[in-house]
Formats: structure tokens, sequence, C-alpha cells
């Protein structure tokens, strides 16, 4: 699973084409494979208004919840200082669980910000071209 953050987001909302053809090449997979916390997707339409249509507008795209479980661990994660509640939920969906058991990648405009260990390409990583 690749996952998209809010600055991912809002760079898909504005256009950004590499990004696009991710979105595209997704759509064409057997596998969908594109995955985005909700509170990244929350984060994108407060900073960017119309942000979150022009995403959920795009149908290679699956939406993670945020349960009772994800959220005392973002809570836990923000409390403790790994920055904002967008952040701790990529985070949280990167890591493995019984239902996906390997670390996810994150696509971010904002590596910097994550800790040591979580898995980040940059968005504009010339390896991302198709």
């Amino acid at each position: 699973m690749i996952i998209l953050d809010s600055s991912a987001l809002a760079a898909l909302a504005a256009g950004h084409s590499r990004l696009h053809r991710i979105v595209d090449s997704a759509l064409r997979s057997p596998f969908r494979h594109l995955l985005v916390p909700v509170l990244c997707l929350v984060e994108a339409e407060i900073k960017d208004e119309g942000a979150a249509q022009a995403v959920l507008a795009l149908p290679a795209l699956e939406f993670e919840p945020l349960d009772a479980s994800t959220a005392v661990m973002v809570a836990t994660m923000v409390r403790d200082g790994y920055g904002g509640q967008d952040l701790a939920h990529a985070i949280t969906t990167s890591l493995p669980t019984p239902v996906r058991p390997l670390q996810h990648l994150i696509l971010t405009a904002r590596a910097e910000l994550y800790p040591p260990g979580v898995a980040t390409v940059d968005i504009d990583d010339p390896r991302l071209e198709p």
C-alpha cells in the first residue's frame, strides 16, 4: 500500500502531475493500493477549501477510517510529540497490522516531519516516474 498524507493530497488537489499519473496507474491496476487516512483528508480540506472534493472524485483511492483504537493511537502520538493529528494518522496507517502485515510507504511533501523508521518518499522523487 501507498499512503497519501495531507501534503500529498493538497498537491494532488492542486494538479500535481506526478501524483495524478500515480493515481491513474492505480486505477488501471488490478490491485487498489492508494490509501488515504481520513484525518489527512480533513487537514487537506482545512488548509485548502475544495481539496477534499477533488480527492474524493478520484476512484482509485481508498480511505482509512478512524476507529476507536486508531483514535487512541493517534491521540497518544500527538501527545508524545509526533506531530499533528494528520501526521499521526498517516504514521499509524503505515504500521503493520494483522490485515496488512508490512509497513507501508507514505508519499509526502514533508518527509522531514516524520520520525526515523517511517518509510516516506517525497512526491517529487524522480523514482516515481511511471
